[in-house]
């Protein structure tokens, strides 16, 4: 044993610290995870599991209803069967993780933690020492200031999925990735959807052309609402109903709903005393080296606590087995994100591989732009002045497989 109770302790058990976790254990390092909530973090619990379950389900069901053999039938299903298939799929998801970590010798140390200092954290009552630790602890719901929210019962990305009953009408504050999966997933199975976004179209992270192609898709086939560069002033309700009220390009408008989703982003989790620790941070995410080191030599982070707007599963786990491989052969390789595919899993989805036009601009990189369309799906491709391709977006049915089969014929 060495002087400490481990040596290394993982704050987190989403895919970043999960993945690191396992690497090192494998290496023969003593290895612990520390984890507040369920196992397997906002992944497997709030949001890649579920989502993914939740729209191949309202998707498919869509579909079967506009039908010809749908005939007249009327949008009626079980919906808290499609709730408690989430929940059976999340705790079997859950014990095999717990499974795999035992199997490793991971201790798992349930509870919050913060630290005492850079070797010693606290879980809950206990105290437990490391040689290093990685932070892993991902993020949170970012509120922008809403005059009633406090007093206003609304839904945030978490809960959404884990409503029993179906409302009829539906406000989404945010038009994100999150918010708008949530949105094609609630007009798929009949709710009146309205989504707002404050920026000029939905998805502001990708192009224009491409969100359109989507927006279209949401308002013509699913009756979805889209209130674009628009910013809610305050929410309220009464006996009847949720109210929001909000301004536009044409002034202030009001709105009565059933329910309300809380959908304007992410910041990192990061109440567990860093200054203790020497750990050095700002509201937007753990401060850290191009190798993930922080300001305590001990101490490194990944994943969702960087405050990356990039958050992905694929992201974090790459984060993680380039982490790893540093500490454990004492090298010094750096990410390359270029590889790594951002995807929006609505139908039609959207996957991004390298640059888009936005990205490109924003990085002041000179492209040229080539677009083909298939059928109804559509593939852009960017390209330096050489002639070296630095990006592709396509929107189709498959996208992130069609990108898979794209980024492998570049490379």
């Amino acid at each position: 044993m060495g002087k400490h109770d481990f040596d290394y302790i993982i704050i987190g058990s989403g895919p970043a610290g999960r993945r690191a976790a396992k690497n090192l254990a494998k290496a023969h390092k003593r290895v612990a995870i520390a984890e507040m909530g369920p196992l397997g973090g906002a992944e497997i619990n709030t949001r890649d599991l579920p989502y993914q379950i939740a729209l191949d389900f309202a998707n498919t069901y869509h579909k079967l209803m506009a039908s010809p053999a749908a005939g007249h039938n009327s949008h009626h299903f079980n919906f808290p069967t499609l709730t408690n298939h989430i929940d059976t799929s999340i705790k079997k998801t859950s014990t095999q993780i717990k499974s795999d970590l035992e199997k490793l010798d991971i201790k798992i140390l349930t509870g919050f933690a913060h630290f005492i200092n850079d070797h010693t954290i606290a879980v809950d009552d206990q105290e437990y020492t490391a040689s290093n630790f990685i932070l892993a602890t991902g993020s949170k719901l970012k509120v922008h200031e809403i005059a009633g929210l406090d007093s206003v019962e609304y839904m945030t990305p978490d809960d959404a999925l884990k409503i029993r009953r179906l409302p009829k009408y539906i406000f989404i504050v945010g038009g994100g990735t999150t918010g708008t999966e949530l949105a094609e997933f609630f007009a798929n199975l009949g709710v009146g959807v309205i989504i707002m976004e404050r920026g000029p179209h939905l998805l502001p992270r990708e192009d224009e052309d491409i969100a359109d192609i989507l927006a279209e898709h949401l308002t013509s086939n699913l009756g979805v609402n889209i209130i674009t560069n628009a910013k809610v002033l305050q929410i309220t309700e009464d006996h009847m109903s949720k109210i929001v009220i909000f301004m536009s390009g044409s002034g202030k408008k009001m709105v009565r709903v059933d329910s309300i989703i809380i959908a304007t982003g992410s910041e990192p989790f990061l109440d567990y005393s860093l200054e203790n620790a020497g750990v050095d941070y700002k509201k937007s995410g753990i401060i850290v080296d191009k190798y993930f080191g922080t300001s305590a030599k001990n101490i490194f982070a990944i994943g969702d606590s960087l405050g990356s707007n990039d958050s992905s599963t694929e992201r974090a786990q790459y984060e993680a087995d380039i982490l790893t491989e540093n500490l454990l052969h004492h090298s010094k390789t750096s990410p390359k994100y270029s590889s790594l595919i951002r995807a929006v899993h609505t139908h039609p989805a959207i996957a991004t591989l390298g640059l888009n036009e936005l990205s490109a601009t924003a990085h002041d990189q000179n492209y040229k732009k080539s677009t083909t369309t298939i059928k109804n799906n559509l593939v852009k491709t960017l390209t330096n002045r050489s002639g070296r391709f630095i990006g592709s977006t396509v929107i189709a049915e498959n996208a992130d497989l069609a990108l898979e089969i794209h980024k492998l014929l570049t490379e």
